[in-house]
């Protein structure tokens, strides 16, 4: 039977993660130790609990206790340091799942599939079995296919949830293997998604596997994507890599209008007016001085020529030929160096991957050292590449949202992007004469569609400097005001009223 959800108070929500960057300080005693990153789901985790906080609204989080990326000492298990860590206040909005298999990782994520799905187990198991009850939220917030499972004792419980899907990845499990991590899934199996249709609990549980991912969406009661385009093309069937049955549980929640695409946001750190790593400091209106600054200092740590004036793309994206893009740079990259030969093009490469080596082939054969760098990723370069560059190469195949695009905007970088997902939602191709866009988009994604976009990028550059310049401040402009995590924090506290019927916040 469902519990009796009270109206009489601010409406508790629970945010289900695995990973976040930081948390207000108010919100417990753990508040200014928690940080554990491995993509955009922590920050997008982390701006939305600290505005539902500032807005004044019963917000609490659970996640796995990270000992040892949190800097509590593993080494001490019993001393009065820990047992304050481990007391729960009746003010604290932190519930930390506690479970040996978290306390020694340096990292949030495993490699090992059979790792990762018992860190996902471990973490539901102290969801459902603790935190839960402990909490008893009027909605739940859930993050990706490590907590598919939850939406479905949210189900169970009448409980109103969110799942959120930053990554299209799943993996798949018996309701045996589910139950003997500790979870009695048999509480509500009937609400799991598996991959045969099941006609009972005793033929089901030890031969049909649980897709996790699919589990979540079919459960809750809402489901976004953190792109609308790239929801869209789910539901329209054109990646193949998406597996039937997603698509079809999403064109379901589509359908019944409870779905949707919400756009995640950079750091605030991304900010050219404040970063730290940077090497000169700009705003929109002095970005000219401030960018040829930076150019010559990144220049000259890559090997470059060092030049202010020659033509800089930056490939800042982890260099995966399936998803991103490689091999059509791969493609074009002698013909664009060679073209542009005169007018002095560079290439820089701050990336890692197993693709670093074809682009250094080609650097070797052709002699381009003083045109063409390819480094492993370091943040602080990374950094530098987005102050320093003049355009951005993002020409993915597919996207579900992205950042690097969002940055490069702000930091007055333009984007050269495949009209694909998130930078679909992003991007729009630059009109100077209308005073709109703030990129370069090119549709075929094949090398001469991004040769496309290069050549449309060597015109915009070709441009008078006051008219280029004047595109560049508008551009860091409106992109400071569209790209943060204020916007994105409202789209989602929008779904969560509409999900509850009421605002999260009473008024007087």
């Amino acid at each position: 039977m469902a519990k009796s959800r009270t109206s009489t108070r601010n409406p508790r929500i629970l945010m289900v993660t695995p990973e976040i960057t930081y948390l207000p300080a108010g919100m417990g005693n753990m508040a200014n130790m928690l940080n554990a990153k491995a993509g955009g789901l922590a920050d997008v985790s982390a701006s939305l609990v600290s505005a539902l906080f500032e807005l004044g609204a019963d917000v609490h989080v659970a996640l796995p206790h990270y000992r040892r990326m949190f800097h509590v000492d593993v080494g001490r298990f019993i001393n009065d340091e820990l047992r304050v860590y481990k007391r729960v206040l009746p003010e604290d909005r932190i519930h930390l799942a506690q479970d040996r298999i978290f306390y020694y990782r340096d990292e949030v994520y495993s490699n090992h599939e059979r790792d990762s799905r018992r860190l996902a187990l471990a973490f539901q198991r102290e969801v459902i079995n603790n935190i839960i009850p402990r909490v008893n939220p009027d909605l739940i917030h859930c993050n990706d296919w490590m907590t598919g499972l939850v939406p479905a004792m949210a189900r169970r419980l009448g409980i109103p949830s969110l799942f959120t899907i930053h990554n299209i990845h799943s993996q798949n499990l018996t309701l045996s293997e589910i139950e003997d991590s500790g979870i009695d899934a048999a509480e509500f199996w009937s609400e799991l998604y598996f991959k045969n249709p099941p006609f009972n609990y005793e033929s089901t549980r030890n031969a049909n596997q649980v897709d996790m991912l699919v589990s979540g969406i079919f459960a809750s009661h809402f489901v976004n994507t953190v792109s609308p385009e790239f929801l869209n093309e789910i539901c329209q069937g054109r990646h193949e890599f998406v597996d039937q049955s997603t698509r079809t549980e999403l064109v379901q929640k589509f359908t019944a209008q409870c779905a949707s695409g919400i756009l995640n946001a950079p750091d605030p750190s991304y900010n050219p007016r404040t970063d730290e790593l940077i090497e000169c400091k700009y705003n929109a209106e002095d970005h000219v001085s401030g960018k040829r600054a930076n150019k010559m200092v990144f220049q000259e740590r890559l090997g470059l020529t060092v030049d202010a004036d020659a033509p800089l793309l930056f490939w800042p994206s982890r260099l995966d030929p399936v998803q991103k893009g490689c091999q059509l740079v791969a493609d074009i990259l002698y013909a664009i160096i060679s073209d542009y030969w005169d007018k002095g093009l560079q290439v820089a490469v701050v990336a890692n991957g197993p693709f670093q080596n074809v682009f250094r082939n080609i650097v070797r054969h052709h002699d381009f050292y003083d045109r063409v760098a390819v480094v492993e990723f370091d943040e602080g370069l990374s950094r530098l590449g987005y102050a320093a560059s003049d355009f951005m190469l993002m020409p993915s195949r597919f996207e579900p949202c992205g950042l690097p695009q969002m940055v490069s905007a702000i930091y007055g970088n333009i984007p050269i992007v495949h009209d694909t997902g998130g930078l679909h939602d992003t991007i729009e191709h630059i009109d100077t004469t209308a005073s709109t866009g703030n990129g370069i988009v090119f549709e075929h994604y094949d090398p001469g569609g991004l040769r496309w976009g290069i050549d449309r990028a060597m015109d915009f550059y070709a441009l008078p400097k006051d008219e280029r310049s004047a595109t560049i401040t508008r551009i860091m402009n409106e992109s400071i005001e569209r790209f943060n995590h204020t916007v994105t924090a409202a789209e989602y506290i929008k779904v969560y009223e509409k999900m509850l019927h009421r605002p999260l916040v009473k008024t007087h």
